[in-house]
């Protein structure tokens, strides 16, 4: 298992956005072709059109089909050949569609096998709303093509943070009816078992945020935490799975609070992701837990604003691309592990004065 060189697909995205930039940069380093063998999924045209632009030399190994895959190249599953007119910096009905066909490949040679990891380029969710999409995003495609048994969860990382996302591509109006008891006991027990088994974490500790400024002010501003939020905790903590809060939103990334916790699990997309994009956008993935397949990303979106430029960093497609390999390992040094369990012969009970007091109030004002 550990000297098994995996087969990495690689969707291209939006073809007007940095994907293809992305992917050459990575594998400009040779080192690359050591740990994996890339399968990208998109276009031998547009690949072309996107390396002369940005004058990068090299050729990609064109194929027809993943079974063709060759080691130590990079392999481009050519997906359709239609012409596309590439715009840089814009969405376009083409570029959308372009996206499409690259993504339903892929996916599909991931049922079949064909790949171990799938690792997503950017894509422009409007652009590609079409019959065959109709989805807020890739996680909730991926979900239905791959008929994940639980909804996903999305989960933002680096080598210093997790950060989940209870509700993710919700309106915000739309987000405190979501909040129920169900929901976060659902999130925060798949959140728990993703650190355990994805991440290796033996005894991982989770954060909740609340989901009012100030967690409600004792019901002033809201009263989610002490009605929904505050009764998960304790009930998911009274069986073992160490969780703790609701600790307020404003200020617990900016105190540090977080490094005192192996994740976080946020009420919604930009609770969790803006601070966590302040923090670690240079090297964040966006991993997407509860899939039989591993499925990651980078953790920034098409770029147009410097799509063309040569100036992309590709450090957050290459940690995107390291986290898929070892997540896959992980999971199946866990799943071996795990196997054949040892009857459980006690309950540990954790006391109340082991867990970490809730951080004051931030900002009274």
């Amino acid at each position: 298992m550990d000297k098994k060189k995996l087969r990495v697909a690689i969707t291209h995205g939006d073809t007007n956005g940095v994907g293809y930039e992305l992917i050459f940069k990575t594998f400009a380093e040779d080192a690359m072709f050591d740990i994996c063998t890339p399968v990208v999924y998109g276009s031998a045209k547009v690949a072309a059109y996107h390396r002369k632009m940005l004058g990068i030399a090299g050729n990609c190994h064109i194929i027809s089909s993943a079974e063709a895959v060759e080691e130590g190249r990079l392999n481009l599953v050519n997906c359709f050949d239609e012409e596309v007119k590439v715009e840089l910096g814009r969405p376009t009905p083409e570029s959308g569609q372009a996206a499409l066909m690259a993504l339903e490949r892929a996916v599909a040679d991931c049922r079949d096998g064909l790949v171990d990891v799938l690792v997503t380029a950017p894509i422009c969710k409007a652009a590609i709303q079409s019959p065959d999409f109709a989805f807020s995003g890739h996680t909730e495609y991926l979900a239905d093509r791959l008929e994940a048994t639980v909804p996903p969860l999305m989960i933002l990382c680096n080598s210093t943070m997790h950060v989940a996302l209870a509700t993710a591509h919700l309106p915000l109006s739309a987000v405190p009816a979501a909040i129920t008891p169900e929901l976060l006991d659902g999130k925060i027990r798949q959140l728990y078992e993703a650190l355990r088994r994805d991440f290796r974490l033996s005894a991982p500790r989770i954060a909740v945020l609340g989901l009012n400024p100030h967690n409600g002010d004792d019901g002033l501003m809201g009263s989610e935490e002490k009605d929904v939020i505050a009764p998960a905790i304790a009930r998911l903590a009274d069986e073992g799975i160490p969780c703790f809060g609701p600790f307020p939103a404003d200020g617990f990334f900016g105190s540090g609070a977080y490094t005192r916790f192996d994740a976080v699990l946020a009420m919604y997309h930009d609770q969790g992701l803006a601070p966590f994009k302040a923090l670690a956008m240079e090297d964040g993935v966006n991993v997407t837990a509860g899939l039989p397949v591993v499925r990651t990303s980078p953790d920034h979106g098409t770029a147009y604003d410097i799509a063309g430029h040569g100036t992309a960093s590709p450090a957050s497609m290459r940690a995107a691309i390291y986290a898929a390999i070892d997540i896959w390992r992980n999971r199946a040094a866990y799943d071996e592990e795990n196997s054949h369990p040892l009857e459980h012969l006690y309950h540990e009970r954790r006391s109340e004065s082991s867990r970490p007091k809730s951080t004051p109030q931030e900002g009274e004002a």
